[in-house]
């Protein structure tokens, strides 16, 4: 039996190929094969494959302490991190916890919130992802795949509509005016004010389609938060940490502040480090030893984490992601006229393409297994036939136009060179 064959087949995998080496936004395999990685590890690779400043971080943090365990004593690093880290998180968020995946962020984030006020219950989107533990996949809509099999789930947990204009009736003010009343009607219906710990929602929605939170939708969340004394959890883990041109997308795009936010992938650029800030008030209700975890801020994960703040300041990180997102953007929609493309969205460089209801169930996989020959790597998302751009931050303009191209030619393998008309 090959060492592949042992692996889990539970894991679903974009190709069979090993990858050897990365460096910038690329990466190798081991027959030497150069691909262009706009995967980024799924949102984690946020300052590109083996950043000489990160690695550096990494290498001597690991020759002096790798493990401080935190329910035994303070490290440095996590100390250092988190004087770095504060400046960027919303104002009134002042206490942090850390873990180790995104998974475990908001399984910690649900736990707060659930001490904090004293109730049991948790209002999610339909279509949102949140991880793959049993509490997280609870919470998990995007997809059944998550969750088939798994039961019987978490209970307590009450999804309502997301406003996903583009495959609903009405016009974007109609559909926010809907779900919002949607959740009004979950709390008279289903889990009143008094047993509802929190609303769960990601800012931009991942798993489910690349989908960003119209503003409206998002304030009005905060309201009816207010009104009733509920937690607002914000999900970043996919969407935080500059991948839509701002630090935070509760920041930058919505306006809105969480009471609880959770952060994880492109923290730390590939080291397994997760975190939940809130503010103090609610943190300091939890007891001592009530939140921890073996590997919980770990301190090589940390020394990385840092490292990627200094490169976001120094390689101005964000206006790249901001010039960068539009040039994909840009190109995308000129994609338009050659291709059935529904649509193209997103924000900074979390970006996505769907495909119109006249492609065949597939198609996006179709497209992404096209570009793995073509020398990139892409993956799909969503029930709908989907495509999502994740590069690296500070991909190049030069790499973004040459996954422009490489995505043209795919196309144009899988649908053919005929105008869009003749698609359908």
């Amino acid at each position: 039996m090959s060492s592949k064959q042992s692996i889990a087949r539970g894991i679903g995998r974009l190709s069979d190929m090993v990858l050897a080496k990365g460096k910038g936004s690329y990466v190798w395999n081991t027959e030497g094969k150069k691909l262009l990685d706009f995967t980024c590890g799924i949102g984690v690779t946020n300052v590109g494959h083996c950043h000489p400043k990160v690695t550096d971080a990494v290498q001597k943090q690991a020759a002096t302490l790798v493990h401080g365990q935190v329910g035994v004593a303070y490290h440095q690093p996590m100390l250092e991190y988190v004087d770095k880290l504060l400046p960027h998180l919303p104002k009134t968020l002042d206490s942090l916890f850390f873990a180790s995946t995104g998974a475990e962020g908001v399984e910690n984030a649900v736990k707060l919130a659930r001490q904090a006020t004293g109730r049991p219950n948790i209002i999610v989107m339909q279509g949102g992802y949140h991880g793959r533990t049993l509490g997280t996949m609870s919470m998990t809509t995007s997809k059944t795949v998550y969750s088939a099999g798994f039961g019987p789930l978490l209970s307590g947990i009450h999804p309502v509509p997301f406003p996903y204009t583009l495959h609903m009736p009405g016009d974007e003010a109609a559909n926010i005016a809907y779900c919002l009343q949607e959740i009004e009607l979950c709390l008279k219906q289903r889990t009143t004010p008094k047993e509802t710990a929190a609303i769960l929602i990601e800012p931009i929605m991942g798993e489910g389609g690349y989908l960003p939170v119209p503003k409206a939708y998002m304030q009005g969340l905060r309201r009816i938060c207010d009104a009733h004394g509920i937690l607002l959890i914000a999900d970043e883990v996919q969407c935080g940490f500059g991948r839509t041109g701002t630090m935070f997308a509760v920041d930058g795009m919505l306006d809105v502040t969480p009471d609880i936010l959770v952060m994880a992938k492109g923290i730390a650029n590939g080291f397994p480090l997760s975190g939940i800030a809130s503010r103090r008030e609610l943190m300091d209700k939890q007891p001592a030893g009530s939140m921890g975890g073996t590997y919980a801020g770990n301190a090589v994960a940390m020394a990385a984490a840092s490292a990627v703040l200094d490169v976001f300041q120094e390689e101005s990180i964000l206006a790249n992601t901001r010039a960068r997102g539009e040039q994909l953007m840009t190109g995308l929609n000129n994609l338009k006229n050659k291709y059935p493309i529904l649509d193209v969205r997103g924000a900074g460089l979390m970006v996505a393409l769907e495909f119109d209801s006249t492609v065949a169930p597939g198609t996006s996989g179709k497209v992404c297994a096209t570009c793995v020959d073509k020398g990139m790597l892409l993956l799909s998302t969503s029930v709908y036939e989907t495509l999502r751009f994740i590069p690296p931050l500070n991909v190049s303009a030069e790499e973004m136009q040459e996954g422009l191209d490489i995505l043209d030619a795919a196309l144009a393998d899988v649908f053919g060179e005929q105008p869009i008309a003749q698609v359908a």
